[in-house]
């Protein structure tokens, strides 16, 4: 009877995410002259990022973040984001700012200056935007996690938790205990608190993207530029820390000289393989995620464009369809973010161990 009741309110919040992303969508849409939905607006507004964070349901209120940017002339200037998220033009002190609108220069959207002559100059800009707070957020939320494992564990000694701390000691065991530690070895524990943070951060990201109300929303991994900085930690790690055969392997495989010498190619194809691996954790989690999160957009979005194209009846129709639909792709990403997670976690303990490879375990294996 519980396992019932459990996936009756599962459906049911499902559903309610996405009846939210179609009330968002509505909302949010842009619209021209002959009020037609612009399915291209709307997508990449809900998808990237933004100076203020959407209220649910209303796409006039925004919860205002704060702006932080250096003018032209070096002056710092900080005020929220409600000053100018309006379409309006914010004056502090000698410099004038707002949210640009033109399509030159790749800047729409973004915080410039105005200057004098009515040209539009793009300062440096360190404000806490949707991303980021999103970024932040997740990452508190993954240390409130590993605090209050160790707060039982430094009370409670090796008593088994329950509840949702006996959920996360679950998870531990399996990514470290059957993924980490057989593939990276003895070398577990030194390597193991970054991996275990890395799954954890990523799964954390993962499952706020997918709710719609604050402080869900943001869409983190499906931006590639968090994606590639986690690629890139990765690829810190594995190089920084690799053995000297590591690099011997790189530069001067074990293959015939023909292959090294006069024409370096196996050494180029070796170094190249150095910046394919953390390109492919990059664009791996990037794809995925900013998938997932499009094809529900797209799904909503059918609604209105029904509704345009025949009549509201076949709107309201559609919408059964497209929230069905929508729910049943929900639960796909949620079981997705679980996956992409792990298998970013995977792919970096094997990339590690394989930096970590000495001479002797080579031959073992080549023999």
């Amino acid at each position: 009877m519980k396992k019932v009741i459990t996936a009756i309110v599962a459906l049911v919040i499902l559903g309610l995410m996405a009846w939210g992303y179609a009330q968002s969508a509505q909302h949010s849409h842009h619209q021209s002259e002959d009020s037609k939905v612009n399915p291209k607006e709307t997508i990449f507004e809900h998808l990237g990022d933004a100076y203020g964070w959407e209220v649910p349901f209303s796409h006039s209120m925004r919860i205002p973040l704060p702006i932080i940017a250096f003018a032209q002339d070096g002056s710092l200037h900080c005020f929220l984001s409600s000053r100018v998220t309006s379409g309006d033009t914010y004056q502090d002190g000698d410099a004038t700012f707002k949210l640009s609108t033109s399509e030159e220069g790749g800047y729409k959207g973004k915080l410039v200056q105005v200057l004098g002559d009515g040209s539009e100059y793009r300062p440096w800009d360190f404000s806490i935007t949707k991303n980021v707070l999103g970024i932040l957020i997740a990452a508190a939320l993954v240390i409130l996690m590993a605090m209050s494992l160790r707060k039982w564990y430094k009370r409670q000694g090796m008593k088994a938790p329950k509840g949702f701390k006996g959920m996360l000691e679950v998870v531990i065991d399996f990514v470290y205990t059957d993924t980490i530690k057989p593939i990276m070895g003895k070398e577990a524990p030194k390597y193991g608190p970054y991996l275990l943070t890395a799954f954890f951060f990523i799964l954390t990201m993962n499952l706020l993207g997918l709710i719609v109300i604050f402080p869900g929303g943001a869409n983190l991994t499906g931006n590639l530029a968090v994606t590639m900085v986690l690629a890139l930690i990765t690829f810190a790690v594995t190089n920084l820390t690799g053995t000297k055969h590591y690099w011997k392997e790189i530069f001067w495989p074990d293959v015939p000289m023909a292959l090294k010498c006069p024409v370096p190619m196996m050494p180029l194809i070796e170094f190249l393989g150095i910046l394919t691996k953390p390109l492919a954790l990059m664009v791996r989690l990037f794809a995925n995620m900013l998938g997932g999160h499009m094809v529900v957009i797209v799904l909503i979005l059918l609604i209105m464009i029904f509704a345009e194209m025949f009549s509201t009846a076949v709107g309201a129709g559609t919408a059964v369809i497209s929230v069905a639909l929508s729910v049943f792709m929900l639960v796909l990403d949620t079981l997705i973010s679980f996956i992409q997670a792990f298998v970013f976690t995977l792919l970096s303990t094997i990339f590690i161990s394989m930096a970590h490879v000495h001479e002797e375990e080579h031959k073992v294996v080549t023999e």
